[in-house]
């Protein structure tokens, strides 16, 4: 372990194929650096499976199970008691990743929004927050997060003040504020390291660390200087650094905050 620093990933897909020839390699080489916590969200039933196999061999990897808005065509009743029962595992977490996406049209957007509020609801009953899956998708999926966020508190939900984490933020600061109003984390990955994301990057800069997490979304995404090659969850000090660097401070303290973060958002502290 890298010293006394300690990191958190809150979003690596481990359970792809993209991992199968080296997994165990790649979870050593994270923990080499200091990372402690992996959360893998699932993106359909068969990910959100494989992802709890995963975390069942690996004290250090959690779950989140969900369909993601580009595999909801398949969504029916079926779907959403097999996620219920899914949630029951003491290692999942949290419900996603969820949301919509409006840049690839995989799916319809009326799809898109009642699978959406399908699993918003499921995360509602079963207390536990939300990984949001947003691309250009803001001005729908804004208000059904305030909609869903009032409901929360007007049933004195456990989840009313730690709701979920907007995913891989590319957004505007309009976008972001609004979410963390309604006490919405903001997830970190790669791109804010890349040369030519200035305007991510003066955001990030302008964000209280209070409200951060860092994510690798392994495989994609790699940071910089890695950029163009399989992204792993031990690449997370690359984007810890890059916010370091935007906010003055030493890297610890990001690493140190966003962990806080993670375990605030995710309540895995409490799970022995």
């Amino acid at each position: 372990m890298s010293g006394s620093v300690w990191y958190t990933d809150t979003h690596c897909h481990l359970d792809f194929h993209d991992f199968d020839d080296d997994r165990e390699t790649v979870l050593d080489a994270a923990k080499l650096v200091g990372l402690v916590r992996i959360l893998n969200p699932g993106i359909d039933l068969e990910t959100s499976r494989k992802a709890i196999t995963l975390a069942e061999k690996h004290p250090e990897i959690y779950v989140a199970v969900g369909v993601h808005p580009n595999c909801s065509l398949g969504w029916d009743d079926l779907t959403y008691q097999a996620l219920t029962e899914l949630a029951a595992h003491p290692k999942v977490v949290a419900i996603g990743e969820i949301g919509l996406d409006y840049y690839r049209n995989a799916v319809s957007i009326d799809v898109q929004k009642r699978v959406f509020t399908a699993q918003l609801e499921l995360a509602e009953s079963l207390g536990l927050p939300v990984i949001i899956h947003n691309r250009k998708a803001s001005e729908d999926l804004l208000p059904i997060l305030n909609k869903w966020q009032r409901k929360l508190e007007g049933n004195y939900s456990e989840i009313a003040d730690r709701p979920g984490v907007l995913h891989s933020f590319a957004g505007d600061e309009n976008t972001a504020r609004s979410a963390m109003a309604i006490g919405f984390f903001i997830g970190v990955t790669g791109p804010v390291t890349f040369s030519n994301a200035k305007e991510l990057q003066h955001m990030m800069s302008t964000i209280s660390l209070e409200h951060l997490l860092v994510e690798t979304d392994a495989p994609f995404l790699t940071p910089h200087p890695h950029r163009g090659k399989r992204n792993v969850p031990g690449n997370i000090p690359l984007i810890a650094g890059k916010i370091a660097e935007l906010h003055g401070v030493d890297i610890s303290l990001v690493a140190e905050k966003t962990t806080e973060n993670a375990a605030h958002l995710f309540r895995w502290s409490e799970i022995v």
